[in-house]
C-alpha cells in the first residue's frame, strides 16, 4: 500500500482481525481448507505507527494442494475463467484459479484493514453483512445484531435466519451444489462532499472496486433497482435545515440533512452526509461436486464432477472483502477531497 498518512496507529492484530473473518474454515459455508492467514508487517510501520512510506504485508499460503487440480489440466470448468484466461494470454496455470481465485482477496482484506483504521480516526465506520443466501432473505432490521453475525460464522445479523440458512447450506453440500447471495453494506459517519462529479463519482468508484471482486455480479445503491418503479415524489430525498456542528465544508453552504435515503448517501456522485448504503450480488460458487457437462481442450464434451475443498457459499467470506474495498475507495476519496477548495481560514 502506498499513500497512507504517517502517524496512524496500526498493529499486526488490526490486520489479523479482518483476515480471520475472511479465512477458509471459519464459516459453516466455507471450504474445509485451513489457512492461518497470519499477516507479517514488513515495512512502513515503526513502533506501532505508520511512517508515510509504502506498507508491505505478507500472508503466506500454507495449505495449497496443487495435485487436486491435475485432472483439470485440459478441461474448462463451467462458471470459471479457464477459457477466457487462456483466450487472452494463450496459456494458463491450471492449479487453481490464479488471479481469478478467491484466494487473491486476502491481499484486499489486509490493505482494507489499514484503510479502515485510517477512516476510524475520523469516526467513519464500515459494516457489511449477509442479507440473503440461497434465496432466503434476512429481515431488514434497523438494529442489526452484529455480535450474532460474528458468532454464527455466516455474517447474518439475525439468529433465526442464520439457523434456517445453515440448514439449507447443509442440504446443498450433501447434494454437491452451491448457492449465491447478497452482501449489504452501510458506511456511517461519512462527511458530505466526497467524490468527483463526472467519471470519478463516488458511487462509480465504489462500484468499480466492488465489482472487481471475483464473484460479484451486481451492485445497487440506496433504493437501487426499486427506483425504476418509484415516482419522483416518493424517491426524492427531502432536504431540511440542519444547525448541528458539521465537518469542514465551504462556509457559504448552509447546513442541511436529508430526511430519507433513497439515494444511498450519494447524489451527483458526491456524498450527502447520510449513510452510504449499497448491496452486492454474488454468484454461486462454480466448483461443485454435482456432475456438469463441459468440454476439454480437444473440444470433446465430457462429464465433470469437481472434488476437493470448496465453499458451498462465498457470501459470508465476501463480507470483509466488501468492507475492505469500500474502505480503500473512501480513504482515497477523503485524502483527495482535502484539496477540493481554498478556505479563507486556511
Amino acid at each position: 500500500m502506498d499513500g497512507c498518512p504517517a502517524g496512524l496507529s496500526l498493529t499486526t492484530e488490526d490486520v489479523a482481525r479482518d483476515l480471520r473473518r475472511r479465512r477458509p474454515g471459519f464459516s459453516p459455508a466455507s471450504t474445509s481448507r485451513l489457512e492461518t492467514d497470519e499477516p507479517e508487517l514488513l515495512s512502513g510501520i515503526f513502533e506501532g505507527k505508520t511512517l508515510g512510506t509504502p506498507i508491505a504485508i505478507l500472508i503466506r499460503n500454507q495449505a495449497q494442494h496443487s495435485a487436486d487440480y491435475e485432472k483439470l489440466r485440459d478441461l474448462y470448468r463451467p462458471g470459471h475463467a479457464d477459457w477466457t484466461w487462456e483466450t487472452k494470454f494463450g496459456f494458463r496455470d491450471h492449479r487453481g484459479g490464479g488471479r481469478s481465485s478467491g484466494r487473491e482477496t486476502v491481499g484486499r482484506v489486509a490493505a482494507g484493514a489499514v484503510a479502515r483504521a485510517f477512516l476510524a480516526t475520523m469516526g467513519i465506520r464500515i459494516r457489511a453483512w449477509s442479507s440473503s443466501i440461497a434465496g432466503i432473505e434476512v429481515p431488514d432490521f434497523q438494529n442489526l445484531d452484529f455480535e450474532e453475525a460474528e458468532q454464527n460464522g455466516l455474517q447474518i445479523p439475525d439468529k433465526e435466519s442464520a439457523l434456517k440458512i445453515r440448514n439449507t447450506l447443509e442440504q446443498l453440500k450433501k447434494a454437491g451444489d452451491s448457492a449465491g447471495g447478497i452482501v449489504s453494506c452501510r458506511v456511517s459517519g461519512l462527511p458530505p462532499g466526497l467524490g468527483e462529479p463526472v467519471f470519478d463519482k463516488l458511487n462509480a468508484r465504489l462500484a468499480a472496486a466492488i465489482l472487481s471482486i471475483g464473484a460479484a455480479k451486481g451492485i445497487e445503491f440506496g433504493a437501487g433497482f426499486d427506483s425504476a418503479r418509484q415516482y419522483g415524489s416518493i424517491h426524492n430525498d427531502r432536504p431540511v435545515p440542519d444547525f448541528s456542528p458539521r465537518s469542514k465544508m465551504p462556509e457559504s453552504v448552509p447546513g442541511i440533512r436529508f430526511e430519507t435515503n433513497n439515494a444511498g448517501g450519494i447524489l451527483g456522485g458526491i456524498s450527502t452526509g447520510r449513510d452510504v448504503e449499497f448491496k452486492v450480488a454474488f454468484k454461486p460458487v462454480p466448483s461443485i461436486a454435482k456432475t456438469q457437462k463441459t468440454v476439454n481442450r480437444s473440444g470433446t464434451t465430457i462429464d465433470l464432477s469437481i472434488s476437493g475443498r470448496h465453499d458451498v457459499c462465498i457470501v459470508p467470506r465476501a463480507v470483509p472483502v466488501v468492507e475492505a474495498m469500500a474502505g480503500l475507495v473512501l480513504a482515497d476519496a477523503l485524502l483527495q477531497n482535502r484539496s477540493a477548495y481554498v478556505s479563507e481560514h486556511g
